[in-house]
């Protein structure tokens, strides 16, 4: 007889092409006046088109999101708000911006809009993260999880099918960790299940035409149910090693995931068959031993660098990783054994087939 327990998280979630304009009733249901827009660097002019929208509503904009959240980042971002008397968050973008809303929720009693522009899925989930001095903490805080979650497919139109399948991938990565999490349940698990299905779907189509809309919207559907089995279970040795790559080297963040995924899921296919075998059965396989080196061709697929090598990783910088992602371990299906991480690490670094 099973036995679980399942804890869903109470957040409002929009979906539909065009959402966009429903921002600003979706902050008038929060009882919110003054909401401050994030956005990164790269992502101003959508941030200043939707503090338009909003008008009066605006307190104004920071685009000053990076990657990994540095901790001298979140707080001048919390110092933003508080100047303009902000009383809400909206997150207009990807993890980089979510998580910033996140960091500020996290010390702060403001509310969160996420409007996630990419497939992350970082807006369903009470995770956050502030890296300072080359280490990543994570933690998890109900907090920090967005209110209301607009989805609006039209918004990831315009970016480029590369970070598309690359965050795609990142996605996916939640759902695979959520099927062998040792808090899973079989409602994530249904969830992840037809989230990597989706996912792998569409990618591939998104990759040839960007611009296809059917498949966009099977995409960011996929990463919502990735975001949300993100939120709801436990993580696994693929988050922690990425974690550590993310914040110790600075490599980007959806690239590690893809790259990383493939070996991770073949490291723990023997002791977690069911649910790599469900992995594979969304890719078309029928065995466990086959998620791996499915989701390898899915990379090559994509044209996603498979090799750590290429994202900027130093050869020398291994050994230290292996060590770090050894230290306080995330439970895992197999144990985790030095030696086999940094075998697993130098076979990703170099971008051989995982074995």
């Amino acid at each position: 007889m099973e036995r679980f327990v399942y804890q869903g998280m109470p957040s409002r979630v929009v979906f539909e092409w065009g959402a966009l304009a429903r921002l600003p009733e979706e902050i008038e249901r929060l009882g919110a006046r003054r909401a401050l827009i994030l956005a990164t660097p790269e992502q101003q002019g959508l941030a200043d088109r939707v503090a338009q929208e909003l008008g009066t509503r605006a307190a104004g904009v920071h685009a000053q999101a990076v990657m990994h959240v540095p901790v001298e980042v979140a707080r001048a971002a919390r110092d933003a708000a508080a100047a303009l008397d902000a009383d809400c968050c909206v997150a207009v973008g990807g993890g980089s911006t979510i998580g910033l809303g996140k960091a500020i929720a996290l010390e702060s009693p403001l509310p969160i809009v996420a409007v996630p522009t990419t497939y992350a899925g970082s807006e369903m989930t009470p995770i956050f993260g502030v890296t300072e001095g080359r280490l990543k903490r994570t933690g998890r805080d109900p907090r920090v999880l967005p209110r209301t979650v607009i989805y609006d497919p039209s918004l990831t139109l315009s970016l480029p099918a590369a970070i598309s399948a690359a965050s795609g991938v990142n996605a996916l990565a939640h759902a695979m960790e959520a099927l062998y999490a040792e808090d899973a349940n079989p409602v994530i698990s249904l969830m992840a299940e037809e989230s990597i299905r989706a996912l792998g779907e569409a990618l591939p189509v998104i990759v040839q035409r960007p611009d296809d809309a059917t498949m966009r919207s099977r995409a960011l559907y996929g990463a919502w149910l990735a975001g949300t089995c993100l939120g709801s279970v436990g993580m696994a040795l693929h988050h922690k090693l990425c974690h550590t790559l993310g914040g110790t080297f600075n490599l980007p963040h959806a690239q590690t995931h893809a790259a990383m995924l493939p070996h991770t899921a073949h490291y723990n296919h023997a002791a977690a068959p069911e649910a790599l075998g469900r992995v594979a059965r969304a890719l078309g396989g029928s065995h466990a031993e086959q998620a791996g080196p499915l989701l390898f061709a899915l990379n090559r697929k994509l044209g996603i660098a498979g090799a750590l090598e290429a994202l900027g990783m130093p050869e020398p910088g291994l050994d230290e990783a292996a060590d770090l992602a050894c230290k306080n371990p995330y439970a895992n299906p197999r144990p985790i054994e030095r030696e086999a991480i940094r075998a697993l690490l130098q076979r990703a670094w170099s971008g051989a087939e995982p074995v």
